[in-house]
């Protein structure tokens, strides 16, 4: 009787989230899917055009998509591995015998306080006038410029603000898997004899691997999803060169009015997404099993 009870009451709590989540996200997201087989503009009283699926094929041949989904893999490939390089750096020093480890970690945290859109603002002035400025003073013209006047430079320049950002919370997952590291293990692998590199490889990084399986998930998935950061700084310029998938959808419906032919593209980078993160975790969540 008092398990029922209770499950009464989980369920009583649960409903208004369910409730949201499913109004939020599946709705819409059920109804998106219908879109994406319709020819629309996005008016109400415009006649929606049932193209079956057109929009799919279509997108295939579309080289401003394919274009902006290599730009997308090549930014994803160097902002996880640098984010996770460096929040795992961050956090090896930070949980150190170092005197000013609780300083360090707030001051490594606190980008990620920063809103995307407010974030992209910020570095786009110094990319642009500070850069161009430190370059006039020091005659450095070959490194100090506009960056993201220059179509390699700016997706650096993008790396470069999402790995500012992320790195601090990033290391904070992997704080709390140092930590929760069995003392005894680290102790008898130094008693053994091991030193620190075959400590670090061999005892920790298999010990905190839930917390790689977490942080290769997140980054992957934000940095695959980029938006804010990405429309603030560059705007997707110069000539396209750093428009990710997110945004050209974002321009394919809101700028162009292709709603049906946007939505079509939001739903294969749905899937896209869906898949190399499943990927992911399947292939972390196993070496988890082996460890």
């Amino acid at each position: 009787m008092r398990k029922r009870r209770d499950r009464a009451w989980y369920a009583l709590f649960v409903l208004p989230l369910v409730i949201v989540f499913t109004t939020v996200v599946i709705i819409p997201f059920i109804i998106g899917i219908g879109y994406s087989f319709l020819s629309w503009d996005g008016m109400q009283l415009n006649e929606k055009t049932f193209v079956g699926i057109d929009n799919y094929i279509k997108l295939f041949s579309d080289t401003r998509f394919m274009s902006s989904a290599g730009h997308t893999v090549i930014f994803t490939l160097l902002a996880v591995s640098i984010i996770n390089i460096l929040g795992l750096t961050f956090a090896l020093i930070v949980t150190s015998k170092l005197k000013v480890r609780n300083i360090a970690r707030t001051m490594l945290f606190m980008p990620y306080l920063i809103g995307g859109l407010i974030l992209g603002y910020i570095w786009k002035f110094i990319f642009t006038d500070v850069f161009k400025a430190i370059g006039e003073a020091t005659g450095w013209t070959g490194v100090f410029f506009s960056w993201l006047l220059d179509p390699k430079y700016s997706l650096i320049a993008m790396v470069i603000v999402t790995t500012w950002q992320m790195a601090g919370y990033i290391m904070i997952i992997y704080i709390n898997g140092i930590q929760a590291m069995p003392e005894a293990v680290v102790e008898a692998a130094k008693v053994d004899g091991a030193g620190f590199w075959q400590t670090l490889f061999h005892v920790k990084f298999p010990l905190i691997m839930p917390s790689f399986t977490i942080c290769l998930f997140l980054t992957l998935s934000n940095c695959f999803k980029i938006f804010d950061v990405n429309y603030s700084l560059t705007g997707g310029g110069p000539n396209n060169a750093t428009e990710m998938m997110a945004m050209n959808i974002y321009n394919e419906i809101f700028s162009l009015s292709h709603f049906g032919y946007g939505q079509a593209k939001a739903i294969i980078f749905f899937i896209a997404v869906a898949i190399i993160t499943l990927i992911q975790v399947t292939i972390t969540k196993r070496r988890e099993v082996e460890m």
